[in-house]
Protein backbone atom coordinates (compact mmCIF):
# COMPACT_ATOMS: atom_id res chain seq x y z
CA UNK A 1 0.00 0.00 0.00
CA UNK A 2 1.29 3.44 -0.92
CA UNK A 3 1.97 6.41 1.46
CA UNK A 4 0.66 8.90 -1.23
CA UNK A 5 -2.40 8.94 -3.14
CA UNK A 6 -2.60 6.63 -6.71
CA UNK A 7 -3.29 9.19 -8.94
CA UNK A 8 -3.65 6.79 -11.81
CA UNK A 9 -6.27 4.72 -9.62
CA UNK A 10 -8.10 8.14 -8.96
CA UNK A 11 -8.64 9.02 -12.52
CA UNK A 12 -9.66 5.86 -13.63
CA UNK A 13 -12.37 4.83 -10.55
CA UNK A 14 -13.58 8.26 -11.51
CA UNK A 15 -15.00 7.03 -14.41
CA UNK A 16 -16.08 3.80 -12.78
CA UNK A 17 -18.22 5.59 -10.27
CA UNK A 18 -19.77 8.17 -12.95
CA UNK A 19 -21.14 4.77 -14.86
CA UNK A 20 -23.17 4.44 -11.67
CA UNK A 21 -24.60 7.64 -12.30
CA UNK A 22 -27.48 6.33 -14.52
CA UNK A 23 -28.71 3.97 -11.69
CA UNK A 24 -28.72 7.00 -9.36
CA UNK A 25 -30.89 8.82 -11.88
CA UNK A 26 -33.06 6.53 -12.83
CA UNK A 27 -33.87 5.36 -8.80
CA UNK A 28 -34.13 8.84 -7.97
CA UNK A 29 -36.45 9.93 -11.34
CA UNK A 30 -38.63 6.78 -10.18
CA UNK A 31 -39.15 8.12 -6.50
CA UNK A 32 -40.24 10.79 -7.92
CA UNK A 33 -42.65 10.37 -10.31
CA UNK A 34 -44.14 8.15 -7.85
CA UNK A 35 -43.69 10.96 -4.70
CA UNK A 36 -44.91 13.71 -6.21
CA UNK A 37 -48.29 12.76 -6.62
CA UNK A 38 -49.26 10.78 -3.96
CA UNK A 39 -47.07 13.51 -1.69
CA UNK A 40 -49.41 16.24 -3.06
CA UNK A 41 -52.44 14.24 -2.81
CA UNK A 42 -51.71 13.12 1.22
CA UNK A 43 -51.00 16.72 1.41
CA UNK A 44 -54.29 17.70 0.85
CA UNK A 45 -55.99 14.99 3.20
CA UNK A 46 -53.98 16.88 5.99
CA UNK A 47 -55.10 20.44 5.35
CA UNK A 48 -58.63 19.58 4.91
CA UNK A 49 -58.46 17.01 7.91
CA UNK A 50 -59.95 14.17 5.97
CA UNK A 51 -61.06 11.25 8.40
CA UNK A 52 -58.60 7.97 8.23
CA UNK A 53 -56.40 9.48 5.75
CA UNK A 54 -55.07 12.44 7.38
CA UNK A 55 -54.41 10.00 10.43
CA UNK A 56 -52.35 7.32 8.28
CA UNK A 57 -50.73 10.57 6.71
CA UNK A 58 -49.77 11.95 9.55
CA UNK A 59 -48.94 8.08 11.17
CA UNK A 60 -46.47 7.58 7.90
CA UNK A 61 -44.61 10.90 7.90
CA UNK A 62 -43.91 10.27 11.78
CA UNK A 63 -42.50 6.80 10.64
CA UNK A 64 -40.07 8.07 7.90
CA UNK A 65 -39.22 11.15 10.01
CA UNK A 66 -38.28 8.88 13.14
CA UNK A 67 -36.27 6.08 11.65
CA UNK A 68 -32.91 5.73 9.70
CA UNK A 69 -33.15 5.24 5.86
CA UNK A 70 -30.75 2.33 5.99
CA UNK A 71 -33.20 0.83 8.61
CA UNK A 72 -35.75 1.69 5.97
CA UNK A 73 -33.71 -0.52 3.43
CA UNK A 74 -32.74 -3.03 5.56
CA UNK A 75 -36.70 -4.19 6.22
CA UNK A 76 -37.70 -3.85 2.86
CA UNK A 77 -35.18 -5.94 1.57
CA UNK A 78 -35.08 -8.19 4.29
CA UNK A 79 -39.36 -8.37 4.82
CA UNK A 80 -40.61 -8.01 0.58
CA UNK A 81 -38.94 -11.57 -0.37
CA UNK A 82 -40.02 -13.52 2.78
CA UNK A 83 -43.73 -12.31 2.26
CA UNK A 84 -43.88 -12.81 -1.56
CA UNK A 85 -41.85 -16.12 -1.05
CA UNK A 86 -44.86 -17.13 1.40
CA UNK A 87 -47.90 -15.85 -0.83
CA UNK A 88 -46.23 -18.16 -3.97
CA UNK A 89 -45.96 -21.07 -2.02
CA UNK A 90 -49.70 -21.09 -0.69
CA UNK A 91 -50.70 -20.46 -4.02
CA UNK A 92 -48.11 -23.13 -5.56
CA UNK A 93 -46.93 -20.07 -7.66
CA UNK A 94 -43.55 -20.88 -9.82
CA UNK A 95 -41.59 -17.35 -9.22
CA UNK A 96 -38.22 -17.39 -7.14
CA UNK A 97 -38.65 -14.21 -5.25
CA UNK A 98 -34.68 -14.22 -4.70
CA UNK A 99 -33.93 -13.73 -8.43
CA UNK A 100 -36.01 -10.08 -8.57
CA UNK A 101 -33.77 -7.12 -9.56
CA UNK A 102 -32.57 -5.34 -6.63
CA UNK A 103 -33.39 -1.81 -8.17
CA UNK A 104 -36.86 -2.91 -7.34
CA UNK A 105 -36.52 -2.64 -3.57
CA UNK A 106 -34.61 0.54 -4.48
CA UNK A 107 -38.13 1.94 -6.72
CA UNK A 108 -39.98 0.79 -3.04
CA UNK A 109 -37.79 2.03 -0.21
CA UNK A 110 -36.87 5.53 -1.72
CA UNK A 111 -40.55 6.29 -3.11
CA UNK A 112 -41.70 5.07 0.08
CA UNK A 113 -39.30 7.67 1.77
CA UNK A 114 -39.85 10.02 -0.42
CA UNK A 115 -43.24 10.59 -0.41
CA UNK A 116 -43.33 11.04 3.31
CA UNK A 117 -40.60 13.95 2.58
CA UNK A 118 -42.78 15.66 -0.22
CA UNK A 119 -46.20 15.53 2.06
CA UNK A 120 -44.89 18.02 4.42
CA UNK A 121 -43.40 20.47 1.62
CA UNK A 122 -46.44 20.80 -0.12
CA UNK A 123 -48.70 21.07 3.11
CA UNK A 124 -47.01 23.86 3.75
CA UNK A 125 -46.85 25.31 0.18
CA UNK A 126 -50.53 25.13 -0.31
CA UNK A 127 -50.99 26.54 2.84
CA UNK A 128 -49.45 29.67 1.88
CA UNK A 129 -52.22 30.29 -1.03
CA UNK A 130 -55.29 31.77 -0.03
CA UNK A 131 -58.13 30.04 -0.06
CA UNK A 132 -60.42 32.72 -1.29
CA UNK A 133 -57.79 32.10 -4.85
CA UNK A 134 -60.23 28.78 -5.01
CA UNK A 135 -63.02 30.35 -4.41
CA UNK A 136 -62.75 32.78 -7.02
CA UNK A 137 -61.83 30.33 -9.99
CA UNK A 138 -64.89 28.65 -9.09
CA UNK A 139 -67.34 31.94 -9.18
CA UNK A 140 -65.70 32.15 -13.20
CA UNK A 141 -67.17 28.23 -13.68
CA UNK A 142 -63.34 26.63 -13.16
CA UNK A 143 -64.17 23.08 -11.60
CA UNK A 144 -61.98 22.04 -8.25
CA UNK A 145 -59.20 20.23 -11.31
CA UNK A 146 -59.02 23.39 -13.36
CA UNK A 147 -58.81 25.84 -10.35
CA UNK A 148 -55.68 23.22 -9.20
CA UNK A 149 -53.79 22.98 -12.44
CA UNK A 150 -53.86 26.57 -13.28
CA UNK A 151 -54.29 28.64 -10.18
CA UNK A 152 -53.09 26.59 -7.23
CA UNK A 153 -50.79 23.88 -8.34
CA UNK A 154 -48.21 26.92 -9.79
CA UNK A 155 -48.18 29.47 -7.06
CA UNK A 156 -47.35 26.27 -4.90
CA UNK A 157 -44.53 24.73 -6.80
CA UNK A 158 -42.94 28.35 -6.73
CA UNK A 159 -43.09 28.36 -2.75
CA UNK A 160 -42.50 24.38 -2.81
CA UNK A 161 -39.61 24.01 -5.35
CA UNK A 162 -36.78 25.32 -3.20
CA UNK A 163 -37.65 22.47 -0.80
CA UNK A 164 -38.22 20.15 -3.59
CA UNK A 165 -34.85 20.57 -4.58
CA UNK A 166 -33.62 19.96 -1.51
CA UNK A 167 -35.23 16.77 -1.30
CA UNK A 168 -33.91 15.32 -4.47
CA UNK A 169 -30.21 16.12 -3.81
CA UNK A 170 -30.93 14.52 -0.45
CA UNK A 171 -32.27 11.80 -2.41
CA UNK A 172 -29.50 11.53 -4.92
CA UNK A 173 -27.42 11.35 -1.74
CA UNK A 174 -29.30 8.74 -0.33
CA UNK A 175 -28.91 6.25 -3.19
CA UNK A 176 -25.35 5.71 -2.06
CA UNK A 177 -27.29 3.63 0.15
CA UNK A 178 -28.40 1.19 -1.99
CA UNK A 179 -24.76 -0.79 -1.83
CA UNK A 180 -26.92 -2.25 1.10
CA UNK A 181 -28.95 -3.54 -1.58
CA UNK A 182 -25.98 -4.66 -3.87
CA UNK A 183 -27.02 -2.50 -6.66
CA UNK A 184 -24.33 -1.52 -9.19
CA UNK A 185 -24.88 2.38 -8.32
CA UNK A 186 -21.87 5.03 -7.72
CA UNK A 187 -20.70 3.65 -4.35
CA UNK A 188 -20.54 0.40 -4.60
CA UNK A 189 -19.04 0.56 -8.03
CA UNK A 190 -16.10 2.72 -6.74
CA UNK A 191 -15.31 0.44 -3.28
CA UNK A 192 -15.70 -2.83 -5.56
CA UNK A 193 -12.82 -0.74 -7.15
CA UNK A 194 -10.92 -0.16 -4.79
CA UNK A 195 -10.78 -4.00 -3.02
CA UNK A 196 -7.94 -4.89 -5.62
CA UNK A 197 -5.47 -1.81 -4.31
CA UNK A 198 -7.12 -1.43 -0.72
CA UNK A 199 -7.47 1.97 -2.33
CA UNK A 200 -10.07 3.48 -0.55
CA UNK A 201 -9.27 6.78 0.32
CA UNK A 202 -8.95 7.43 -3.62
CA UNK A 203 -12.59 5.62 -4.17
CA UNK A 204 -14.26 7.77 -1.23
CA UNK A 205 -12.67 11.01 -3.31
CA UNK A 206 -13.88 9.80 -6.21
CA UNK A 207 -17.70 9.21 -4.53
CA UNK A 208 -17.54 12.54 -2.85
CA UNK A 209 -16.98 14.34 -6.53
CA UNK A 210 -18.80 12.34 -8.31
CA UNK A 211 -22.28 13.04 -6.01
CA UNK A 212 -20.73 16.38 -5.92
CA UNK A 213 -20.85 17.25 -9.29
CA UNK A 214 -23.85 15.56 -9.70
CA UNK A 215 -25.83 17.47 -6.84
CA UNK A 216 -24.26 20.78 -8.25
CA UNK A 217 -25.81 20.00 -11.47
CA UNK A 218 -29.64 19.33 -10.42
CA UNK A 219 -29.78 22.13 -8.09
CA UNK A 220 -28.73 24.54 -11.24
CA UNK A 221 -31.63 22.91 -13.35
CA UNK A 222 -33.78 23.28 -10.11
CA UNK A 223 -32.74 27.32 -10.04
CA UNK A 224 -33.19 27.79 -13.86
CA UNK A 225 -36.89 26.31 -13.62
CA UNK A 226 -37.82 28.50 -10.53
CA UNK A 227 -37.05 31.37 -12.46
CA UNK A 228 -39.61 30.18 -15.41
CA UNK A 229 -42.24 30.05 -12.65
CA UNK A 230 -41.22 33.24 -11.34
CA UNK A 231 -44.46 35.15 -13.05
CA UNK A 232 -46.50 33.26 -10.53
CA UNK A 233 -45.39 35.01 -7.71
CA UNK A 234 -46.97 38.13 -8.57
CA UNK A 235 -50.52 36.37 -8.26
CA UNK A 236 -49.79 34.55 -5.09
CA UNK A 237 -48.34 38.39 -4.08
Amino acid sequence: MSEGLDYKFLVDTFFVALSGVPIALVITIVALLVALPFGFILALTRINRIPVLHQFAQIYVSFVRGTPIIVQIFIVYSSIPLLLDSIFTKYNLEMNVYDVNPIWYAFIVFSFNTTAILIEVFRSAISTVSKGQLEAAQSVGLTNVQAFRRIIIPQTLVVALPNICTATVNLIKATSLGYALSLQEITLRAKVAANVGYNYVEAYIDIFLVYLILCSLVEYAFKRYEKRLIKYKAVNA
